[in-house]
């Protein structure tokens, strides 16, 4: 039975440096609880050490966490690669890792990096910088994301840096992108008006909750699926066997 779920499918945690303190996993999927959330992807910066976290938190919850990364290409454009589960992201964040220039991050400069568990304690302070482009370039990092399995969603299309638009002009049609993501800025449909390249890309929008309050109040996308499974948003994001992308909005979605 194809029913409706909320989703949220870019979210930062405190191990991005650019997050605030209170974003810790357990607190984003308590306010997604709260909220209305159904789907949440975890989505930090060139990492995914807090989605073990995330993932424990939500257990016996009616959440459902998406693992996740957003990675910034050579090009320093943005992009939210999705995965169907923790193999999948230990095998693409092992690329990343080996993708990242080494430098140490600047933390009065960018911010800490924490990585917590499921009760918001410390673990450890990731050392490296994670807060810059990859030594990968697009092609390379939307084709190694489908030998995944993953999908390959823009950030954020419609701002005006880090984003492919910003970057590169227009979107590609043969980057190998799933679909689009616009901010509380643009509605999607007047992203298909404005966007050059876009075509047939479904658009999402998201929170890119980088704070509790944008988290709650920021867009989401509401999809209708079997199942809140990469495979199944895979599907709405084709339109294909009657799941579908209806509507998007900003909100409360209290169950």
């Amino acid at each position: 039975m194809i029913r409706r779920f909320v989703a949220d499918l870019h979210v930062h945690t405190v191990l991005s440096p650019c997050a605030a303190v209170e974003m810790t996993p357990r607190n984003i999927i308590l306010h997604a609880v709260e909220c209305g959330v159904d789907i949440v992807a975890i989505t930090d910066h060139n990492a995914g050490d807090n989605l073990p976290a995330a993932i424990a938190a939500a257990q016996g919850l009616p959440v459902t966490v998406i693992p996740g990364m957003e990675v910034e290409t050579r090009e320093e454009a943005h992009l939210v690669v999705l995965f169907e589960g923790m193999r999948e992201l230990a095998a693409w964040d092992k690329f990343v890792r080996s993708r990242l220039p080494g430098r140490l991050n600047d933390e009065a400069k960018f911010g800490p990096q924490f990585v917590v568990d499921a009760e918001d304690e410390l673990i450890k302070v990731r050392p490296d910088l994670l807060l810059t482009s990859l030594d990968a370039g697009l092609s390379e990092i939307t084709a190694k994301v489908a030998a995944l399995g993953g999908i390959v969603i823009a950030s954020h299309v419609d701002r005006p840096a880090f984003s492919l638009v910003s970057q590169l002009g227009f979107i590609p049609p043969d980057a190998g992108i799933d679909a689009v993501e616009v901010s509380r800025h643009m509605d999607p449909e007047t992203a298909r008006r404005k966007i050059p390249g876009l075509g047939s890309l479904e658009v999402i929008t998201s929170s890119d909750a980088h704070a509790i309050d944008d988290f709650m109040a920021g867009p989401k996308t509401i999809f209708y699926l079997k199942a809140p499974t990469l495979a199944e948003i895979r599907l709405a994001l084709r339109g294909m066997d009657g799941r579908s992308i209806a509507v998007r909005a900003a909100g409360d979605f209290t169950r």
